[in-house]
């Protein structure tokens, strides 16, 4: 089987030489890199550039303002071979991830799609706490345990690609999500293989958490993935708005009770989030206290993000109408 990787990258300086190191040192090498550069801005093309002039199998697409979906449909365009490899800039490769995907697709020619296993770096308390506040268990999926579907560890037939006309190109995150439902949609046959590991870094700091989940938030609601994550915490929200003005109606020195009421529901998530991810992330009743603190802090600020996104999308989209994509937005120029 021979096999194209595709990676979108855009200002991965940091991390694109972790990423590359760990795909040359493969146990089943690709055949081919295709990386698509969507405007960087630092220095991710000449460090690419020079692994290429090193003799890597590494072909570097400049697609200028290109965000991600895009990014993967232009490299996905111009690999060579049947089989399509994902992954990320930000993540670090298991030296057997290739292998593992492949072998898992040769074990039956019915086998359109395999997703491998993402492991959250946790080199850190936040890094930790991160991972428990909003990165799924493990959980039973299709005969193995393993986490949810990730594109950034996945394996799929070129034609599986093309039959679904790549991903959307107008999403700056969400963009796999639909993807992926589209190839289920479809009915191309999809396996796991949690040998097929990718190591994912994380946020490393309240703040760029926010900024992070800020763009998750819009681009959902762009994706029309409302439901699956902004309902509910809207929800949640619009209750506690209410019993404030019911409590400032009726008795306005209990002001304090819908604010204690918030810090117990934060709590009260975060002692559930711990408890699904105790497997992984095994503690001393006092870790777990201290876990607690901070991932009741993570939840309020993706809580944050949640919302301000949903605000951002009314004044951005729903007030203004449909938005163009950054190549159109060039055409236009």
């Amino acid at each position: 089987m021979k096999v194209s990787v595709i990676v979108p990258v855009r200002d991965e300086e940091d991390s694109i030489r972790e990423l590359l190191d760990s795909l040359l040192a493969q146990t089943h090498p690709p055949d081919e890199i295709v990386i698509t550069d969507g405007g960087s801005v630092d220095a991710t093309p000449q460090i690419i550039d020079d692994y290429r002039l090193r003799g890597a199998p590494v072909k570097l697409i400049r697609a200028g303002a290109a965000l991600p979906g895009r990014g993967r449909n232009l490299a996905a365009a111009e690999a060579r071979y049947e089989w399509l490899a994902f992954t990320d800039g930000g993540i670090r490769l298991a030296k057997d991830w290739l292998e593992a995907l492949v072998a898992k697709a040769n074990e039956d020619e019915s086998t359109d799609i395999v997703y491998g296993h993402v492991e959250p770096v946790t080199d850190t308390f936040f890094t930790e706490c991160a991972a428990i506040a909003y990165v799924p268990p493990p959980k039973p999926q299709v005969d193995v345990v393993s986490r949810p579907r990730f594109i950034a560890s996945s394996l799929l037939r070129r034609e599986a690609w093309a039959k679904v006309k790549g991903f959307p190109e107008n999403l700056r995150s969400a963009e796999d999500l639909l993807f992926m439902d589209r190839l289920e949609k479809a009915g191309y046959r999809a396996v796991f293989e949690p040998r097929a590991h990718v190591y994912w870094r994380l946020r490393s700091t309240l703040n760029s958490t926010f900024k992070r989940f800020l763009v998750y938030s819009l681009n959902n609601i762009r994706a029309g993935l409302f439901n699956q994550w902004q309902a509910r915490i809207l929800f949640r929200y619009a209750m506690l708005l209410l019993i404030f003005i019911g409590v400032m109606i009726v008795e306005p020195k209990w002001f304090w009770v819908p604010f204690v009421l918030w810090l117990l529901m934060l709590v009260a998530r975060a002692i559930v989030s711990i408890w699904r991810n105790r497997n992984c992330y095994p503690g001393s009743f006092l870790r777990n206290v201290r876990r607690m603190l901070m991932v009741t802090a993570i939840l309020a600020v993706l809580d944050a993000a949640a919302i301000i996104g949903w605000l951002q999308w009314l004044f951005l989209d729903a007030f203004r109408g449909p938005r163009k994509t950054p190549v159109e937005a060039g055409d236009g120029a």
